[in-house]
C-alpha cells in the first residue's frame, strides 16, 4: 500500500481497529495536550510500506501530555494502571513531557508537541490523538518525508552536543530497527559531520 500524505497515515490508523481503540482508551483520560507517538505510529507506517500481514509487536505504547502542574512520575502510573483496566496487556508508557526534558538535559518544553520535536530521531518524532468527534489527528514536528522514505535521521536537537548524538547512536544500535523493517537506512553520526 503506497503511503505518501498525512492523509494517507491518518487514513491507515483509522482502518485499523486495533489502534483506534488504543486511541480511545488514551482518550478517556482526559489529559492536557495528549498523543500516542512514537513506535506506535512507526511501526504501523513501515510494517505497512514493507507489506506485513501482522503487526509487528511493539515494546511499549508511548502516551505524553502536558501538565506543568503536576509532575510527580507517581501519579504518570497510577494513569497507566488506569490504562491497563480499559485494555489489559498494552505495555502503556505514561509520560508528562513537562518534566521529560530532564532526561537529556534539554531546555524545558512548552508543551508535548515540543516534546515530541525533541525526540531523538524524526522517524519517532510523530503523534497521534482524537479530537472531540473521534477523528484521528497527527502532528510530525518534523515532518513525514523520513518516516515515509524509511530513512533513520537525529532530530535538530541531537546534532547539537556530544552526549546527544551519542545517545542517538546508541538508540538505533539498541533499537536495530533494519533487523525488523529491512528497507529502513539508518544515518550514523559521521554522516552530519
Amino acid at each position: 500500500m503506497d503511503i505518501e500524505t498525512e492523509e494517507d497515515v491518518v487514513r491507515i490508523i483509522q482502518q485499523d481497529d486495533w489502534m483506534m481503540s488504543v486511541l480511545r482508551a488514551a482518550k478517556t483520560l482526559n489529559l492536557p495536550d495528549w498523543w500516542i507517538c512514537a513506535g506506535f505510529l512507526r511501526s504501523k507506517i513501515w510494517d505497512t510500506l514493507h507489506g506485513f500481514e501482522e503487526r509487528t509487536v511493539l515494546s511499549d505504547i508511548d502516551i505524553i501530555y502536558f501538565d506543568p502542574t503536576n509532575t510527580d512520575e507517581n501519579f504518570e502510573k497510577k494513569l497507566e494502571a488506569k490504562l491497563r483496566e480499559i485494555i489489559p496487556n498494552i505495555p502503556w508508557s505514561v509520560k508528562n513531557q513537562a518534566r521529560m526534558h530532564i532526561v537529556n538535559n534539554l531546555q524545558p518544553h512548552s508543551s508535548a508537541v515540543v516534546g515530541i520535536a525533541n525526540f531523538p530521531e524524526t522517524v519517532t518524532a510523530l503523534g497521534a490523538k482524537l479530537d472531540e468527534e473521534n477523528n484521528v489527528i497527527l502532528t510530525a514536528p518534523h515532518g513525514i518525508h523520513d518516516v515515509l522514505n524509511l530513512v533513520v535521521k537525529p532530530t535538530p536537537p541531537f546534532l547539537t552536543t556530544v552526549k546527544l548524538r551519542a545517545i542517538y547512536e546508541n538508540r538505533v544500535q539498541q533499537k536495530n530497527w533494519s533487523s525488523i523493517w529491512t528497507k529502513v537506512k539508518i544515518f550514523y553520526m559521521e554522516k552530519f559531520e
